[in-house]
Formats: structure tokens, C-alpha cells, sequence
């Protein structure tokens, strides 16, 4: 077996078992980026096998002092699946080592280019942005990560919640917009929309030329997470989520008790 075979099993029977593994760089290395991606997509692919279905996908890494902490200049990816998609109560068995973020997310309305694809092309290709909570999560023990395990760990995904409010871009401010995320009632987190690479449509524009060098463009209906406006925060059982963006409204996310 191939070391990335190798990786991509070990997080796999992590998830199955609910079981926090070592990390996967162990196998692929600390730097090979282009390894990780194979272990996501081998993952993945399993995972569609089995009937999940790709929704969109979601940017990672997106704070330029994280990117520096792991020692990279660029942000990473991971797929959506519509089986990530929650509200309301979750159930907190589902999750490993779980915590949350707040974040501006966007929906296209048509499909995007082949080739590069400018900002303009971007922005007229969104149908509306939305507030959404992002529930991340580590197969790997102790979130001890480098880029190539989280990358491998399908970008640390886990699940997300959208908000009910969808607005059209230019009728909020993208870079400006106040977030604010509340845990049990206690303000945890927040920032603005320029903690996202400068604005969440930079987020979204990465993801879109870096898919179409891949030869896999994002289409109409997709979902985009484009990343966190503050820090994260880790949840238990029993837990109570709420953020606000300006202009976008608010989302909530509750987890059960064991």
C-alpha cells in the first residue's frame, strides 16, 4: 500500500471509529501539498460512492498569521458534501474534537469559466451571500496539524449551518461587516470581513482559478465557505451557537448532550 493509500485509510477508519489518529504527515510528509490533495480525493471519492453528493467547497487558512503559523502563503480546500449541511440540533456524536467559526458564505447562480476567472466574473456569477457557521473538525489527535494534515483531513471540514437571510452582493459591506459569535450567551469571537484574505471575495477568487487549474470550475448552485472573521471556538456537548454578520443577519447552531 502506498503511503498516500496509507494516510487516506488511516483518517477513514478514524472517522468510522470516531477515533483520533496521529498525523498523517507521518506518511506523506510535513510539505507535500500535492500528496494531501490525493488523500482528500481518494476520501472523497469514497464518500460519494456511498451516495454523498459535492455541494461547493470550503476555503481554509484564510487568516494571513495562521498561513504564517503553518508555514504557508496560501490558503487550502476542502469539499462540501450535502450531508455536511445541518440545522438546529446536532448531534454531537457526530463531531471530533469539534470547533466553530462564523463566516460569510456565497451560492452561484451560473457557472464558472474554464479558464482564469477575474473578480468581475466572480461577482456577477454569485446569486447571494448568506451568514453561515462553520463546524470544523480533526481526525488527528490534539489538532496536532501541519498544512498536509489538514489538507488530507478534507481541509478539517466537518459540518456548516447556513443562516435564512440572503442577500445580494453591494447590499452589504463585504469587507467591513461586524461578526460577532456568542457561545452559551458569551461573546467568544469576532472580526470583520477583511480578517478574510482582505475581503471574503479574495477567499472566493483563489478557490475559483485554483478549481479551474484543477479542471474543475464551480457551477451554478454551488455553495462557497470562504472562510473564518475570527477565531475559532471549540464546542462540547450541550452547546449553544449564535453569530451575527452585519448586513447578513444571524445563524445558530445548537449541539445535544450526551
Amino acid at each position: 500500500m502506498s503511503n498516500i493509500n496509507e494516510a487516506a485509510l488511516k483518517l477513514r477508519n478514524s472517522s468510522k471509529t470516531g477515533t483520533t489518529c496521529s498525523p498523517v504527515r507521518e506518511l506523506i510528509g510535513a510539505t507535500n501539498i500535492e500528496a494531501a490533495y490525493k488523500v482528500q480525493e481518494i476520501n472523497i471519492a469514497e464518500r460519494i460512492e456511498k451516495g454523498a453528493k459535492p455541494v461547493g467547497c470550503k476555503v481554509g487558512l484564510t487568516s494571513f498569521a495562521v498561513q504564517k503559523q503553518l508555514g504557508v502563503d496560501q490558503p487550502d480546500f476542502g469539499i462540501l458534501l450535502d450531508d455536511m449541511l445541518v440545522s438546529g440540533t446536532v448531534d454531537y456524536h457526530l463531531l471530533m474534537q469539534p470547533k466553530v467559526e462564523a463566516e460569510v458564505a456565497f451560492v452561484l447562480k451560473s457557472d464558472l469559466p474554464q479558464g482564469e476567472v477575474t473578480e468581475k466574473a466572480l461577482v456577477e456569477a454569485i446569486d447571494y451571500a448568506v451568514a453561515s457557521i462553520e463546524i470544523v473538525g480533526s481526525r488527528v489527535e490534539n489538532w496536532d496539524i501541519r498544512i498536509t494534515d489538514t489538507i488530507a483531513d478534507n481541509a478539517s471540514a466537518s459540518h456548516f449551518v447556513l443562516g435564512s437571510e440572503h442577500v445580494i452582493l453591494g447590499n452589504f459591506d463585504l469587507v467591513g461587516c461586524q461578526m460577532k459569535l456568542w457561545l452559551n450567551d458569551e461573546l467568544v469571537s469576532e472580526g470583520k470581513g477583511e480578517a478574510c484574505m482582505g475581503s471574503p471575495i479574495n477567499a472566493g477568487l483563489w478557490l475559483a482559478n485554483t478549481l479551474a487549474k484543477l479542471g474543475n470550475p464551480l457551477k451554478a448552485g454551488d455553495m462557497i465557505l470562504s472562510g473564518a472573521l475570527g477565531p475559532m471556538a471549540p464546542v462540547k456537548p450541550g452547546d449553544r451557537v449564535r453569530a451575527t454578520i452585519d448586513g447578513l443577519g444571524e445563524v445558530w447552531v445548537n449541539f445535544s448532550a450526551i
